[in-house]
């Protein structure tokens, strides 16, 4: 056994140390400045009140800014390109969608790798889909449908607020497992679209459940299913999907991640991570989040890793199958 020297073990326990208390002090003094929260769509969507609302909790805990930074564009590709070549110093954040793990097979050259660019902090909340029919539609359940769609002579419709949307994804995901086939009509956004699914000229289409709920009580649209794998606590007697279609391997609810750039160090990601769990369990932020239909979640960069690796595979898999390219 070979014998370390007691003055390369002494430099050892040294260099330990000061690695240690390093680190132990930038956990301490961050932050120490402004934060920016790049969010990649525009103004006023429910991932923009996402950002401020954490963005708000984090300057109040840490008593220095946190600027939200709207860079919408490309489906989220120019905020992502854009926080993927910051520092990775802990003071520039990326509080975006699911369609991180979308756009690369979508579209050639983003820009960045969802895996390799970026550091992950947490998943941060859940925004359930509902599918919706028109008002009028002689199918009344997600069984009823899938056989309509397989015997009716003329292809039934769905909407979209876009091609590549996860909207559009979650109807092309539902579309290969359950083998039917619907002909896509993308919109510019979700106005139209719902407008469309209420008068009778979109036959379906996915719309955010806290959307959904008010207009199906209304009467102006049917709600055949809410959440892709699990019930949501607002609609509790509407089935999943998983449960209505009798397909498990169907979740097309959205997430909203926090990711930082690539070798970030690691206390400060774990600061920021126990920060935002602690916010996320605040009541006046709960109730904030679900006023915009989301939920919760937290966890750990773990967590998030793992979500990102799966769901690019996942959407990469149906994006080929069906042939689509962002242009579509």
């Amino acid at each position: 056994m070979p014998i370390v020297p007691r003055s390369a073990s002494r430099l050892f326990c040294a260099l330990f140390s000061l690695a240690a208390a390093t680190a132990a002090h930038a956990d301490e003094s961050y932050p120490s400045r402004a934060i920016r929260i790049i969010v990649p769509f525009s103004a006023g969507g429910g991932i923009d009140v996402l950002g401020r609302t954490i963005g708000q909790k984090l300057s109040e805990a840490w008593q220095n800014a946190a600027v939200v930074e709207n860079r919408p564009g490309a489906s989220g590709n120019i905020g992502t390109d854009l926080a993927a070549r910051a520092a990775p110093d802990g003071y520039t954040y990326l509080m975006t969608a699911n369609t991180i793990t979308m756009t690369p097979s979508l579209m050639q050259n983003v820009g960045f790798d969802p895996v390799k660019d970026f550091s992950p902090v947490m998943p941060i909340a859940v925004g359930s889909l509902a599918l919706v029919t028109r008002p009028d539609l002689p199918a009344k359940t997600v069984q009823e449908l899938f056989a309509m769609a397989r015997q009716s002579e003329k292809k039934l419709n769905y909407g979209s607020p876009g091609t590549g949307t996860p909207h559009h994804l979650a109807m092309e995901l539902v579309k290969q497992r359950a083998n039917i086939d619907m002909v896509h009509v993308p919109y510019k956004g979700s106005g139209g679209l719902v407008n469309d699914v209420m008068s009778g000229q979109v036959d379906l289409a996915f719309v955010p459940v806290h959307q959904a709920l008010q207009l199906a009580r209304a009467g102006k649209m049917q709600m055949l299913a809410a959440g892709g794998t699990r019930r949501t606590d607002v609609t509790p007697d509407i089935p999943s999907l998983a449960e209505a279609s009798g397909i498990a391997d169907v979740d097309v609810d959205m997430w909203y991640g926090l990711y930082l750039p690539a070798r970030t160090p690691k206390p400060v990601i774990d600061k920021i991570n126990a920060e935002v769990n602690r916010t996320l369990r605040m009541p006046d932020v709960i109730k904030s989040l679900s006023m915009q239909g989301l939920q919760p979640s937290g966890g750990t960069p773990d967590d998030l890793a793992r979500l990102t690796r799966d769901d690019l595979q996942r959407w990469a898999a149906v994006i080929r199958q069906a042939r689509l390219k962002a242009d579509q």
